[in-house]
């Protein structure tokens, strides 16, 4: 399943990253639905995890303005609009999975987004992103609006 989710997070990229560029460049033809299927498609003999998939593009998509809102204060030296594509569609969905959808330990979420980087970005996208989506953790954590999500509470006795 995990080397699953990889691809899932894979093809959730190049779909978010389609939405990204043609949005910028003014082609608002773009209907998720169709690019999403289209792009699950190519891998349909190898995806078993669809909903997933489906789960992180339309999560992202819907709060992209919110997730933007939280990378900004964090990468203040880099304004969201200068973060190469690629990097800016990795940290959105870093940001979704760390604080908005609550399947996948942190340390894993940013460990896929640091691999994300390093197969699809730049030279220092691996390094920019791992310190972008750290820092976006420890400050959520540290102001309480998330709590940690690693280990089980146990059982009072």
């Amino acid at each position: 399943m995990a080397s699953n989710r990889h691809l899932g997070r894979i093809v959730a990229l190049q779909t978010l990253y389609e939405q990204d560029f043609r949005s910028e460049c003014q082609d608002h033809s773009l209907i998720l639905d169709e690019v999403l299927e289209r792009n699950i498609g190519r891998y349909s003999e190898t995806i078993d995890d669809k909903a997933f998939i489906e789960k992180l593009v339309h999560g992202v998509s819907s709060r992209q303005s919110e997730i933007d809102d939280i990378i900004r204060p964090v990468a203040p030296e880099w304004p969201i609009e200068q973060i190469a594509r690629v990097d800016r569609v990795i940290l959105r969905m870093g940001v979704y999975e760390l604080l908005f959808d609550n399947q996948v330990p942190p340390k894993v979420v940013i460990n896929e987004a640091v691999e994300l980087a390093k197969a699809f970005g730049g030279e220092n996208s691996s390094k920019f992103i791992n310190g972008v989506l750290g820092t976006v953790l420890r400050n959520q954590e540290t102001s309480g609006e998330v709590k940690p999500k690693a280990k089980p509470k146990k059982a009072k006795s």
